[in-house]
C-alpha cells in the first residue's frame, strides 16, 4: 500500500481558480503546502505557498513544477493531454488520466455510463449538419446540441425545438464536433459529491438539490427533497463511477430527478460547486476529502449535521456583501477576483438552515 504524503509535502494543482483557491487552504490544515500551475491570472495564488505562471504548452516549466512537487491534482477537467503525459511520467496524478479523459469528452462520457448501466438521456453523435439533421429524427425535439468539448455553465450548446433550427444550432458550433442530447422531463436537479481512497475507501455526502439560471448554479439545497430510495441510488451510481474509474478523490455527479428514476447528466472529476455547502454542513468539507484522498490519508466524516443553502455570488450580487456579512447563520466564501464581470463567479455563501 502506498504511504500517505508526510506532513510538509508539496501538492501540485493545475488550475490557479476558486476551487484550487480552495484546495489549498484544506491543505494546508493538514499541514501539507500547494504549489498552483495556471497560465492567467490565480486567485489561489493568493494563499498557495508557490504558483507557475506558463501556459500548458510550456515543456519546461511543466517539467520544473512536477519536479518541484510530490502529487499532482487539478480544479478543473480541460487540462490538455499532452501536459498531462508529460507531468506522469514524473509524479503520480490523482485523479488519474483516464476520469480526464472520459470527462472531456461528452460523447465518451455518455458512452461509459451506459456501459456501467447508468441511464443518461438518448444521444447521438454530430459531426456536420446532415448528421444533425439525422439525430433529430431518431431523438426528438426538443433536443439539446453541444460541443463534445470545453463547454461549461451553459456555454457551448444551443436548444433546438424545431427542425428548423437545425441550421443555426449547427453554425454555432463553429464547426466543433458535437453531440445531440434528448431533451429529459425532470421534476428537479440534484447532484452527488463522492470520494474514493487510495485503498479504494468510498464516502458519499447527501445529495444537493440544485437551481439554475441562464446555465449557472445558482444554489444548491441540503436535504434534497428525495425519498431514501433514491438517495441509495444516488450514493450507490456514484461508487460505481469512482470505481469504474479506479478514481481517487472527489468527483461531483449531476443527476435529473424523472418519475422513472435518476438520470446522469455529467460528471465532474474534481471538487464541484455543487459541493461547496459541505463546508457549513460536515465535518470534513469536499476540499479537505480531496485533499486526504490525494495525500493517501483516511477519508473522513462525510455526514451531514446541518440543513444547508449554498448560493453562488455572481457579477453584481457583490453589492449585496454588506447586507450578507450581518446576516445571522450565514459563511462567506469571496474568491479574490479583481474584476466583478456580469456571469463571473465571484464568491458564495452558505446558510445554516435552523430548525
Amino acid at each position: 500500500m502506498t504511504a500517505p504524503l508526510p506532513q510538509g509535502a508539496v501538492i501540485g494543482i493545475l488550475g490557479g481558480g476558486q476551487l484550487g483557491r480552495m484546495l489549498s487552504v484544506a491543505a494546508s490544515r493538514l499541514g501539507y503546502v500547494t504549489h498552483i500551475y495556471e497560465p492567467g491570472a490565480a486567485p489561489a495564488a493568493q494563499v498557495a505557498q508557490a504558483c507557475t505562471t506558463a501556459g500548458y504548452d510550456d515543456t519546461a516549466a511543466l517539467d520544473a513544477f512536477a519536479r518541484s512537487v510530490d502529487v499532482i491534482t487539478y480544479e478543473f477537467e480541460n487540462v490538455p493531454a499532452a501536459a498531462l503525459d508529460l507531468l506522469e511520467q514524473a509524479r503520480p496524478i490523482r485523479p488519474g488520466v483516464r476520469a480526464l479523459a472520459v470527462s472531456q469528452d461528452r460523447l465518451d462520457e455518455k458512452t461509459f455510463l451506459e456501459g456501467l448501466g447508468l441511464r443518461c438521456a438518448p444521444f447521438r453523435a454530430v459531426d456536420d449538419l446532415a448528421s444533425l439533421r439525422a439525430a433529430l429524427d431518431v431523438i426528438g425535439m426538443p433536443g439539446i446540441l453541444k460541443t463534445r468539448r470545453l463547454g461549461y455553465d451553459g456555454k457551448g450548446q444551443v436548444r433546438i425545438d424545431d427542425a428548423a433550427d437545425a441550421e443555426a444550432a449547427w453554425a454555432a458550433m463553429e464547426g466543433q464536433d458535437a453531440i445531440l442530447e434528448g431533451f429529459v422531463d425532470f421534476a428537479r436537479e440534484v447532484s452527488v459529491i463522492a470520494a474514493r481512497g487510495l485503498d479504494g475507501q468510498v464516502v458519499c455526502y447527501d445529495p444537493g438539490e440544485n437551481v439554475h439560471r441562464g446555465g449557472i448554479l445558482r444554489t444548491t439545497t441540503v436535504p434534497a427533497t428525495l425519498s431514501t430510495a433514491q438517495r441509495t441510488d444516488a450514493a450507490l451510481l456514484a461508487g460505481r463511477i469512482l470505481n469504474a474509474l479506479d478514481y481517487v478523490g472527489v468527483l461531483g455527479v449531476e443527476l435529473f430527478v424523472t418519475s422513472d428514476g435518476l438520470i446522469v447528466n455529467e460528471i465532474a472529476p474534481r471538487v464541484h460547486n455543487s459541493g461547496h455547502w459541505t463546508q457549513a454542513g460536515c465535518a470534513v468539507d469536499q476540499f479537505e476529502q480531496h485533499i486526504r484522498a490525494v495525500a493517501g490519508l483516511p477519508l473522513g466524516d462525510g455526514g451531514r449535521y446541518a440543513d444547508v443553502v449554498m448560493e453562488n455570488l455572481i457579477g453584481d450580487d457583490m453589492n449585496r456583501l454588506p447586507d450578507l456579512l450581518a446576516a445571522p447563520a450565514t459563511q462567506v466564501h469571496l474568491y479574490g477576483k479583481a474584476e466583478v464581470r456580469p456571469g463571473r463567479k465571484m464568491g458564495h455563501v452558505n446558510r445554516i438552515r435552523r430548525g
